[in-house]
């Protein structure tokens, strides 16, 4: 077991820049290799601050260069102010609180586990964007002055969900609606449409966040969306592969990718855990589905891989370890409560919140070893955030720093001004209607 966890933590911190810049870190897929961040901690032990968090929101924190990202909503006469909030990583203290949007209609005809602020910004060099789903879109400086705004309108029945990505100089966003459906990217420099591309029918809501892959010597973009999935070339929007599923709707979970195989959650109602091969071109249900997981799928916690392992939490707190190269089950266990947030590989351990406040930290491996259960005051909804040697956590009410007890809570280290963050790098292979859309 220590062999592999000093494995593992090699990995990851080879590969996971500083920062935590976008929904689920560096990679889009949860993983950082922090040996510092904490194993226990409750409201009187191991946390550095805690600020309150205005408004109503289930966006994840991302923190870049000594600041804490989150967007809210704030209850406003006829309507709500939508807007992003700042902290000061190292204290906790606010810097930016301004508003994107305002929107004039009833905030509540949103699902009651959704909000109209769920989205997780992006930060890369001096911007951050923010997605409100079809209320806008937006650029930001760090100081809070807004650089371009832009509205991509489609009907949602039940809220926003899925959050931007940048790949290179393109923000890139799925927009599933019951009247429409399509992935678009747009000049990060000015908000203009690069390229949009349609969803074939039929249509239905989804709510997933793309995740950038490198497939030989292209980069792809995957796309979760009802009933299919597809890759995209990133400059283009040119469709390479598709995977199609029944009874897929409403889908939240993020993909992740490893082992030469992504792996997608099919939806609502009655999901499933894919494996697909994302070397084919065209319709490729038939051929590169590697395999298929039908029990205990979540309709909303993103998975995660560890080694040679995946594992997924569902809704209703059932934790599955799978072979990731088969799918074969290892050990199925219940962590108790209810779950919407996605776990984070940190310091060679798992990370799992429930709504219910509290944290599971598990060893990755073959055998069920549970380390720690940690609980915070208030309900999380918002996956965790992994910097400087700390976790940082949204609950309903207040943002947390989780670190050891005597490490300071010192802010990362500024760049220049002149010198830019580069956009998150693409991971590579061998590195419902009912439901709330994705944290």
């Amino acid at each position: 077991m220590l062999l592999r966890v000093s494995t593992l933590l090699l990995l990851l911190t080879a590969v996971a820049p500083q920062g935590w810049p976008q929904f689920r870190g560096p990679s889009g897929q949860g993983l950082a290799g922090d040996a510092d961040v904490p194993l226990e901690w409750a409201e009187g032990k191991n946390v550095a601050w805690k600020t309150a968090v205005s408004g109503k929101g289930w966006s994840s924190p991302v923190v870049v260069d000594g600041r804490v990202w989150l967007t809210t909503s704030v209850s406003a006469r006829d309507g709500s102010s939508l807007r992003l909030l700042g902290f000061d990583a190292g204290e906790g203290r606010p810097i930016v609180d301004v508003e994107v949007f305002r929107i004039w209609r009833d905030a509540q005809s949103t699902n009651l586990k959704n909000s109209d602020a769920s989205p997780t910004p992006v930060v890369a060099g001096h911007r951050v964007y923010v997605h409100f789903g079809a209320h806008g879109t937006a650029a930001l400086t760090t100081a809070g002055e807004i650089v371009w705004k832009t509205r991509l309108p489609y009907e949602s029945q039940h809220g926003n969900g899925g959050s931007p990505i940048l790949h290179g100089d393109l923000l890139i966003i799925n927009c599933d609606g019951f009247d429409q459906a399509f992935v678009v990217a747009l000049d990060a420099a000015t908000g203009r449409q690069k390229w949009r591309r349609s969803r074939r029918q039929p249509w239905s809501q989804a709510y997933s966040t793309p995740l950038a892959i490198r497939v030989g010597d292209a980069d792809q973009i995957v796309s979760v969306g009802a009933s299919y999935t597809t890759a995209l070339e990133p400059l283009t929007g040119r469709e390479i592969w598709r995977v199609y599923y029944r009874d897929g709707f409403s889908n939240v979970p993020r993909p992740v990718f490893g082992h030469g195989l992504v792996y997608i959650t099919t939806g609502f109602q009655q999901p499933s855990l894919l494996a697909i091969r994302p070397d084919g071109t065209g319709e490729v249900t038939k051929t590169h589905v590697a395999w298929t997981h039908a029990r205990g799928v979540p309709f909303t916690p993103s998975p995660i891989l560890a080694g040679d392992e995946l594992y997924v939490v569902n809704d209703l707190g059932i934790l599955q370890c799978l072979e990731a190269r088969t799918g074969d089950p290892i050990w199925i266990e219940r962590l108790g409560g209810t779950f919407s947030a996605s776990p984070v590989l940190a310091a060679g351990r798992l990370y799992f919140s429930n709504e219910e406040g509290a944290t599971t930290v598990l060893a990755p491996g073959r055998t069920f070893t549970r380390l720690a259960v940690n609980t915070l005051d208030g309900a999380i909804l918002a996956s965790p955030a992994v910097a400087d040697g700390a976790l940082f956590i949204r609950t309903e009410s207040h943002l947390y720093r989780v670190q050891a007890a005597g490490r300071p809570a010192a802010s990362p280290v500024s760049r220049p001004a002149s010198t830019p963050w580069p956009a998150p790098a693409s991971p590579r292979a061998e590195a419902a209607p009912t439901r709330p859309p994705a944290r």
